[in-house]
């Protein structure tokens, strides 16, 4: 098999584990499962900021699934897997290095072995794409630098 056909299945499927644990916790943010207000409720209480519970948990939702969607667009999978790393890095931490914890109610640390999954996941779709990647931050830097001569 091509190179370039091994890499495109591997994308596919990363993209599918990625969507899968996304789009399945979509619906326990959006419907106010015990889990979901137990997590954003402790982050709140964690952090003294209000927006955590429900407001984050609906935006983490709809970030999540925006992310998920742009990741089967072609010309948009790379900020797919960008806002995936994004967005599952800050989960992790907070896994981490908050009273959260690893483990959720009970759950023997699914939750946070499912995040470091789509960790491993979008890193490797950025891998896969790094020459994408490359190209878009020197479009970045090269805006950067004419906006600052601009001005």
């Amino acid at each position: 098999m091509p190179p370039m056909r091994k890499q495109t299945i591997a994308t596919f499927v990363l993209s599918l584990y990625i969507a899968f644990v996304f789009v399945q916790s979509l619906f326990f943010k959006w419907t106010g499962s015990e889990e979901s207000i137990f997590i954003f409720s402790t982050l709140r209480d964690w952090s003294g900021i209000a927006l955590f519970e429900p407001f984050g948990r609906y935006f983490i939702g709809f970030s999540e699934l925006v992310a998920s969607v742009l990741l089967f667009v072609r010309p948009a999978r790379i900020w797919g897997a960008g806002m995936a790393l994004v967005i599952i890095t800050g989960a992790i931490v907070f896994h981490l290095f908050t009273p959260l914890g690893v483990e959720i109610k009970g759950d023997g640390g699914l939750l946070f072995t499912l995040a470091c999954g789509v960790w491993l996941s979008s890193a490797t779709i950025l891998l896969i794409h790094r020459s994408d990647v490359i190209a878009l931050l020197q479009t970045i830097v090269n805006l950067v630098r004419r906006e600052g001569v601009a001005h």
